[in-house]
């Protein structure tokens, strides 16, 4: 489908008309008028028809009765020998068969014999015997009869009359319909008339109507064109609860989340910038100042070396919380509880020394990408010796409830304020109680919550300061939907 565009080179007027004439509310207005006008106009003649086929139908019927009726009478007449059959005699028994009917001024009855049309009186001085002369001769020279037949507005039956031996004439009964059928015609070109200011005033309500129901989308459009790439905040309001209420809301939901991508993207560029901006001037200032004596030179390299692995594992940290995001990322399998928290442990144990405690041990299976989650012990782990001293306690556990998965790290540390709990999953963020004790990014907590949430899990964190912190994760045990973490789960104790 082509798209439609408005005409260029025009003033501002002549565009908004031109916008609204093509516009959504011209567009549905039109097609419901030219619908609803076809359905009416058919509805309309298909009842003009049924009234013209009804009236042919019963007053063809009528007639048909009384050319048979007339027929019997004849017939009856010469096989008792009663009367002789000739014009006169023809023309007295329509004379006394007629004055034996109901009189209407619209039925006639006539007989065709020997050539000659016999007249009722009263039919011979009628304004539609006078007015149909041609039409008349013309029924009498057909050489087939009819019936049920509408010349003009005039009904006809027609019969053969014979007596005692082949065709001798022709009976031909007319109902005179003219009144009928202009009163007809009248009132069908007065409902069409009704009809159509009907559907006038109607489009017109409608057009108003239609304004007021879009313009919510008008609005929509306005509040789309006032958004840059500065400035998200435009927001639309929402009224009622129809579709239109849910779009808008949809919308202003679009519009949250663009907001929080663009400023989390700014954000990502600013800390990115500010943790990349220190190696890079420690690297060249030292470049710069690089002197001949070996001793120096290769202080330097170390030195320079030692920023560049720094600079490298930032990057790859970052692009493992890309990557994160990815359907994909992880490699499920099937992992035994007890030996994989028995093997955290053992390398936990490694990192620094600590009085390291293994607390509890789950007994079971579960689904998860074993690297990655160790991965995600083993920092948790690292975060727990940079904040606590030699010969301090650090414990690790695992426990199965209700198919729920639960690691623990738990640390005697300084702590973690309570303003500072969730900033510090953010990256590049650290406690504001405490000096920096970590040569790493500050994206550590970042990535782990990150893999966690990678396995519909949730991480969650207690702590009091003085007391030290524990980071305990509850991961599904097969794999399925994210765990709710509004939501209590079953072994979670009061604290």
């Amino acid at each position: 489908m082509k798209r439609l565009i408005k005409p260029a080179g025009l003033n501002k007027p002549f565009r908004d008309w031109w916008g609204t004439f093509v516009g959504v509310r011209s567009r549905i207005l039109v097609w419901y008028f030219l619908l609803t006008t076809g359905i009416t106009f058919v509805s309309v003649y298909a009842t003009y028809q049924i009234f013209c086929d009804s009236t042919q139908r019963e007053l063809g019927g009528q007639l048909q009765r009384d050319v048979v009726a007339f027929q019997q009478i004849v017939e009856q007449q010469q096989q008792s020998g009663t009367q002789t059959l000739n014009t006169e005699a023809l023309r007295d028994t329509l004379n006394t068969f007629l004055a034996q009917q109901v009189p209407n001024s619209n039925r006639h009855l006539l007989v065709v014999f020997n050539g000659q049309i016999l007249y009722p009186p009263q039919l011979e001085r009628a304004y539609f015997v006078q007015q149909n002369q041609a039409a008349i001769q013309r029924w009498i020279n057909l050489a087939t009869s009819s019936a049920y037949q509408l010349d003009g507005y005039s009904i006809r039956v027609m019969q053969p009359l014979e007596l005692n031996g082949p065709r001798q004439g022709m009976i031909i009964a007319i109902h005179d319909v003219t009144m009928r059928y202009q009163m007809a015609e009248l009132t069908l070109r007065i409902v069409i008339k009704v009809t159509l200011s009907g559907l006038i005033l109607f489009m017109t309500i409608a057009w108003f109507t239609a304004g007021r129901l879009l313009a919510p989308l008008r609005q929509l459009k306005e509040t789309a064109q006032m958004i840059t790439e500065t400035d998200l905040s435009e927001r639309m309001p929402i009224r009622g609860n129809d579709e239109i209420a849910e779009l808008t809301d949809t919308f202003n939901q679009m519009l949250d989340r663009l907001q929080a991508a663009f400023t989390s993207q700014q954000d990502f560029i600013k800390d990115v910038s500010h943790e990349l901006r220190t190696p890079i001037t420690i690297i060249q200032g030292h470049l710069e100042f690089l002197e001949d004596d070996p001793n120096e030179r290769a202080a330097t390299v170390a030195l320079v070396r030692d920023e560049l692995k720094r600079m490298n594992r930032f990057v790859n940290d970052l692009l493992l919380l890309m990557r994160t995001e990815r359907p994909n990322f992880l490699r499920f399998s099937v992992v035994d509880l007890e030996p994989f928290t028995q093997e955290l442990f053992t390398k936990a144990k490694g990192l620094a020394q600590r009085d390291w405690q293994l607390e509890a041990v789950g007994s079971g299976e579960m689904m998860c990408d074993r690297q990655r989650l160790t991965q995600v012990i083993m920092n948790l782990a690292q975060n727990a010796t940079q904040y606590t001293q030699t010969g301090d306690a650090i414990a690790l556990g695992s426990a199965i409830s209700n198919d729920i998965v639960r690691f623990w790290v738990r640390d005697m540390g300084e702590g973690i304020a309570l303003e500072d709990q969730e900033r510090i999953f953010n990256r590049f963020a650290r406690g504001t109680n405490n000096e920096r004790r970590s040569e790493g990014s500050g994206l550590g907590l970042s990535i782990v919550q990150a893999l966690v949430k990678a396995h519909h899990g949730h991480l969650e964190l207690f702590s009091r300061l003085g007391e030290g912190a524990t980071f305990t994760i509850f991961l599904p045990r097969q794999r399925t939907e994210a765990l709710d973490p509004s939501q209590p789960y079953p072994f979670q104790k009061e604290r």
